[in-house]
């Protein structure tokens, strides 16, 4: 039996790995970066092939999965003339793991029921490290059965994959995500900033306090490195402060009031305009310990 066939667009930090799960589960993958010859070292690294455009990863591929920047990559990518869904047949599904607005996500559902195309709008959480390992919470917006079909593809990277709703949940869900994941970092950097100030051994603290009440992921895997000041990896600076301009615009939209991660993000703006933006988005704490 033939190897279903995938089309993989978009191969940066989280792409390209989670596209190399998707062949190792045994799917014929194609796939297309803007940078051509990124998709040329997928391709000699997993022995799948690469394409000149969207539109042509999309022919044939039964699946494609699309993990970009922002709204206007994800239009590029996916309307445009070469776009994936002029490549992509009817009764086919197009699968968005960018981290956009549900507005857009919306908007790729419309466009792809006129072809006769399913849409599922599933960003993801876990960073580069779940997708890596192939370890991401996956929260998905869409149709049941269409959902249904797809999710087999999207468990060889994802450990949680959900249905959250209609077409816009998936990216709804992600916004709870960072507004959540912000509030526990802001919080984790007033606390390691007062422990040492206050004299106290920092890790030792993180130690102790990550058995309580205010343990958290944030603590665990990126405390001690916010105590050393290292921020060369995870999730950038930059891409968390265009996260928080998606919550804001749609919190402005459903009259949610956000004062917490307003304010945060006034301060990923800060550290982007000290020259910080591509540095890990723990790097809150450098505006209280190097201010």
């Amino acid at each position: 039996m033939s190897a279903k066939k995938a089309a993989w667009i978009g191969l940066g930090n989280m792409g390209y790995p989670m596209a190399g799960h998707l062949h190792k589960k045994g799917w014929s993958v194609t796939v297309y970066n803007r940078s051509k010859a990124k998709a040329d070292t997928w391709a000699k690294e997993y022995g799948g092939q690469s394409a000149a455009t969207p539109a042509d990863a999309a022919r044939g591929a039964e699946i494609v999965c699309v993990c970009v920047g922002n709204d206007n990559d994800l239009r590029s990518v996916t309307l445009s003339g070469n776009g994936a869904l002029a490549g992509m047949a009817k009764g086919t599904i197009l699968v968005d793991h960018t981290t956009a607005s549900a507005g857009v996500a919306r908007e790729l559902f419309e466009a792809a029921k006129k072809k006769g195309i399913h849409f599922l709008d599933a960003p993801v959480s876990g960073g580069q490290v779940g997708a890596v390992n192939g370890q991401l919470t996956v929260m998905v917006g869409g149709d049941k059965k269409t959902f249904a079909k797809a999710e087999p593809a999207m468990r060889a990277y994802g450990k949680a994959v959900t249905l959250m709703g209609p077409a816009g949940a998936g990216q709804l869900t992600k916004m709870v995500n960072q507004i959540c994941c912000v509030g526990a970092e802001q919080a984790l950097a007033e606390g390691l900033n007062f422990a040492m100030r206050a004299g106290l051994d920092a890790k030792k603290v993180v130690d102790v306090i990550s058995k309580g009440a205010a343990q958290s992921w944030q603590m665990e895997n990126r405390g001690k490195t916010m105590i050393d000041d290292k921020f060369d990896f995870g999730f950038a600076v930059d891409w968390m402060r265009k996260d928080l301009g998606i919550v804001l615009e749609e919190a402005r939209s459903n009259g949610a009031t956000i004062p917490a991660t307003s304010l945060i993000a006034d301060c990923y703006s800060r550290l982007q305009a000290r020259g910080e933006g591509r540095f890990d988005n723990t790097a809150l704490i450098r505006l209280l310990t190097k201010p």
